[in-house]
């Protein structure tokens, strides 16, 4: 399987850069997922990476072999569409045999592979239907067989599991990892659902206004984000931003937030690229913010404020505290005992704080890893 490579690609419509000097690689037999919010250009990345738009500028290889300028036809490679694309009046039998018998393919080898490729996907007893007699989840399974019966070195999903339900999207998630592990082929998945990028892609890149802000593995992306749009993104529920700034008045370096002034670690003091900084955004996970009811022993970080809203999710129950004006949402025990009005205690350990610029959003602590108190520099 192909190693693709996108060098210095950009897409430009009219005036607008719906791309900008995207560099990254897609390693043989690995499964990445491009996501990012609507209008960020991860979708315009994946059709140039299948011929179906091609670059303003830059270049597209597969292993050594530029490919920027073959159509899509001779780039062995399939497409599965937020469209299952079924055509309604064919048997799931003849839909899956569209393709090989449009390139005159064996019939005997076509007919293998179909019976092949619907038994791995749980179709073979399907074979006669059309897809109007079958679920969601089975048409999808029908478009994504389709790809398969290709046998193509590169494989590629656009939204694919947009149109369905919950329960399915969860269901499709397993499977279509399960099965790129098993094929070894190499994937690149758009969606815009982080969940699914950070269950399903050895490695995620997100993209925003056209640029690919960080590609990663979903720990690092998750653990040492690259600025605050990708601490945000990447999380659910999603991380709390509270405005604060650096008092360099002591030697250890503080922050002054939430109507106080807390100290740093010392790894965090020695870390931090602050220079002149001095308005920053703090971000702290609402994992990482606890009852004080039900904190650990290490946090030690006090403060309180009015429960604006409570949200049970069975697991756990997620709160959102007014604290100094500031909202911030917590993690409480399942189904706690809380209402609107109360009045809470939420402790936290400073060394989950995250540290961004507030005028680039870039993280001050990028650099480094969260480990016993330590100051790891990233390799």
């Amino acid at each position: 399987m192909p190693t693709v490579t996108f060098n210095n690609v950009s897409k430009v419509f009219g005036d607008y850069f719906a791309i900008r000097d995207v560099n990254f690689k897609i390693d043989d037999g690995e499964f990445v997922v491009f996501v990012g919010p609507s209008g960020c250009g991860k979708t315009t990345t994946l059709r140039m990476l299948a011929g179906l738009e091609t670059p303003s500028y830059g270049n597209i290889f597969f292993n050594d072999v530029e490919m920027t300028l073959v159509p899509p036809g001779r780039r062995d490679i399939s497409m599965v569409f937020q469209s299952y694309a079924l055509y309604p009046h064919l048997s799931i039998y003849n839909n899956l045999a569209f393709g090989p018998r449009a390139r005159h393919e064996d019939k005997r080898a076509t007919d293998k592979k179909i019976r092949e490729v619907a038994q791995l996907l749980g179709l073979d007893t399907l074979l006669s239907r059309r897809p109007s007699e079958l679920s969601g989840g089975q048409r999808q399974r029908i478009a994504l067989g389709r790809a398969m019966v290709r046998q193509p070195k590169v494989f590629l999903l656009d939204e694919p599991l947009s149109n369905l339900d919950a329960a399915l999207r969860a269901q499709m998630r397993v499977e279509i990892t399960d099965l790129q592990r098993r094929l070894g082929v190499t994937t690149a998945y758009v969606t815009h659902d982080q969940v699914e990028a950070l269950t399903m892609g050895h490695r995620i890149a997100v993209f925003n206004k056209g640029q690919l802000l960080q590609i990663d593995t979903p720990r690092r992306l998750y653990k040492q984000p690259v600025d605050q749009f990708v601490a945000t993104f990447i999380g659910s529920p999603k991380m709390n931003i509270v405005p604060a700034s650096f008092d360099y008045g002591e030697q250890k370096l503080r922050l002054k937030c939430f109507g106080r002034t807390i100290p740093l670690s010392d790894w965090q003091s020695k870390a931090v690229h602050a220079g002149n900084i001095r308005d920053v955004n703090i971000g702290l996970r609402p994992q990482d913010v606890y009852w004080t009811q039900d904190a650990p022993s290490r946090c030690t970080q006090r403060i309180s404020g009015l429960v604006h809203t409570v949200e049970p999710t069975g697991a756990e129950t997620f709160v959102i505290v007014d604290i100094e004006g500031q909202f911030v949402e917590a993690q409480f025990p399942s189904f706690s005992e809380i209402r609107i009005g109360d009045t809470v205690e939420l402790v936290f350990d400073v060394e989950d704080l995250y540290v961004f610029d507030s005028q680039t959003g870039l993280n001050l602590l990028a650099d480094c890893s969260r480990s016993s108190g330590s100051l790891l520099i990233s390799a």
